[in-house]
């Protein structure tokens, strides 16, 4: 049988490479133990996780909320939500950090007329949360003299530290993962604000994947969740825990995004 494909690429900064193979390497023996088959035995890091996210075969992976709820086009089933352990995240929920030169301004407002970035404008905490935040003060125009999509959580940040953006939405997980590994970024960056809570992007897998299949990556989340032995592993994703979800928990980002644009501000700009 050929295998499926597996992804944590949400998540998957430099230090945090190592932990993600752990972990796979750990459901997938689970998984195998319970007679699961097509179990890869690695992560898929040469392809996208939004060329992944529309893969039929995708055995286990991780979704932004966002284009969970907006993209008709992926067929994908919620496993579980994981709950983080990092600075702007409680239970099942996280949310974005304002950043900005540790010089800069201090009032979001003062920021009309400069440079904006973002990852993607499919994204979640870079754009949708982002994007509802300023509509309530674009007033209906735009607020940005630029809004330049760098592709990457990281790459938005290296955009303001090199002088090329002035402000981002980052990601609360991704900016603590960030500045473990790079602390010197701190005396660099500073948080400017934040926006609301939404719910963290849910661990998923094909709607292909068989029912039995899917209790039984269910049950391997749990197990992982529970192990001792991988506490150091979790700690290092700032993973403590991984609850219950479906779809509808995700519903409200769409009327994030609905109310922005009945602010008369549709999109980022």
């Amino acid at each position: 049988m050929t295998p499926g494909l597996a992804s944590l690429g949400m998540y998957d900064h430099g230090p945090q490479q190592a932990a993600n193979d752990r972990l796979w390497a750990e459901l997938a023996r689970i998984l195998r133990a319970r007679g699961i088959a097509g179990v890869p035995d690695r992560l898929e890091r040469r392809r996208s996780v939004q060329d992944l996210w529309h893969a039929p075969d995708l055995l286990f992976g991780q979704i932004c909320g966002y284009p969970l709820v907006s993209d008709p086009s992926l067929s994908l089933r919620v496993l579980g939500v994981p709950v983080y352990d990092a600075p702007g995240c409680s239970e099942g929920l996280h949310r974005s950090f304002l950043i900005t030169r540790r010089e800069e301004v201090s009032s979001i407002a003062d920021y009309r007329g400069r440079v904006a970035a973002i990852n993607d404008r499919h994204s979640n905490t870079g754009t949708n949360l982002f994007r509802a935040l300023i509509a309530d003060l674009a007033g209906g125009e735009a607020f940005f003299s630029e809004v330049r999509e760098t592709g990457a959580h990281r790459q938005s940040i290296s955009a303001i530290v090199m002088g090329e953006a002035d402000i981002a939405a980052i990601d609360a997980v991704t900016y603590a993962a960030v500045l473990r590994a790079e602390p010197e970024l701190a005396t660099t960056l500073r948080i400017l604000g934040t926006t609301a809570e939404s719910a963290t992007p849910p661990f998923v897998t094909s709607r292909n994947t068989s029912i039995e299949t899917v209790a039984a990556l269910r049950m391997a989340l749990a197990d992982i969740v529970a192990d001792p032995g991988l506490a150091e592993t979790r700690t290092t994703l700032f993973l403590r825990d991984i609850v219950p979800g479906s779809p509808e928990r995700y519903a409200p980002l769409r009327a994030i995004e609905r109310d922005a644009a009945a602010a008369g501000y549709p999109d980022l700009r």
